[in-house]
């Protein structure tokens, strides 16, 4: 499995715990601080390298500290990075995260050159030899750009996925619309469903997106687990019991585990089921990078797992 990875590449600063930020000058002791890559593109990179995949990302970042730090990690985690375009002009994306004692995560967030990547940052040769492009956050670039590159893989054999990077409320049909066609498999969460779709519930949004010419909708639900969901219909896929630590890089991880099931052959919910162990291995850390497991560590987790009821 040849995997381009493209779009959001972001430089996560990790905190925990933290039950509040102190008044003024204040300060406050806390259990761990990291660093680790992120983002809808760099996150699915880790995860799909530790899943067995060969895989090399694509974007744009900065000729800053911050971006070399952010490649300094990626290639640690074995991931191409020849095909990261840096800005001198613009910094990488980075989020400081304080990570709450139950695993949620609010952001503060710096968009970087992230919104800077274009057409003449393609590496088309790749993505015409890559078996699967993943193309994380398209909203960013614009659905015009996304909607290029995403046509061009399909034209050459290129098993095409999306995953959405905006909250749900931020999210309209234009932004998406005219790339779904040239989408095997879409990979939002439930309020980006709602948000992007405009419709009131997620079976409503779901046919929406379908019928706009989605392959697979793969929905992640949190606790919930993921909906899987076809012309033929839907199947739900329940989450994991774990002890959840940091919520961070879950749905990056549970692309990276369904885009490995289905590069393996497996029916998308079998490799919704792979995705969720993704995402639970991942949550019981820190960080996007939690945990040292491969495929058959992955395999062995879902089959003997309880899953939540």
């Amino acid at each position: 499995m040849k995997v381009v990875t493209m779009g959001v590449h972001v430089l996560d600063v990790l905190v925990r715990p933290v039950e509040a930020i102190p008044e003024g000058q204040g300060a406050t002791l806390v259990e761990d601080i990291r660093m680790t890559a992120a983002g809808t593109a760099g996150g699915t990179a880790l995860t799909l390298a530790k899943l067995g995949a060969s895989v090399r990302s694509a974007g744009a970042i900065g000729t800053d500290p911050t971006g070399d730090m952010l490649v300094q990690l990626l290639r640690r985690a074995g991931i191409g990075t020849e095909f990261l375009v840096r800005r001198a002009d613009t910094p990488t994306s980075a989020s400081v995260l304080p990570i709450r004692p139950n695993g949620d995560r609010p952001s503060l967030h710096l968009l970087g050159a992230n919104i800077t990547y274009g057409l003449d940052d393609v590496p088309w040769d790749a993505l015409a030899e890559a078996t699967h492009l993943h193309l994380g956050g398209p909203e960013l670039i614009g659905v015009d750009v996304a909607t290029r590159i995403l046509s061009y893989a399909k034209e050459h054999g290129t098993v095409t996925s999306v995953d959405l990077l905006a909250p749900g409320v931020l999210g309209s049909f234009e932004q998406i619309a005219a790339a779904l066609p040239y989408v095997d498999h879409l990979l939002p969460n439930e309020d980006q469903v709602l948000g992007f779709s405009g419709e009131e519930n997620l079976a409503a949004g779901v046919e929406k997106l379908l019928g706009a010419g989605a392959g697979v909708v793969a929905v992640t639900r949190g606790g919930e687990g993921a909906l899987v969901a076809t012309g033929e219909g839907g199947e739900t896929v329940p989450a994991f019991a774990v002890d959840v630590v940091d919520t961070t890089g879950c749905g990056d991880a549970f692309s990276a585990g369904y885009l490995r099931g289905v590069g393996l052959g497996r029916a998308p919910r079998d490799a919704a089921v792979l995705g969720c162990a993704a995402a639970a291995l991942v949550a019981q850390g820190l960080g996007s990078d939690h945990g040292d497991f491969d495929l058959a560590a992955a395999d062995e987790f879902a089959a003997n797992q309880k899953t939540r009821p």
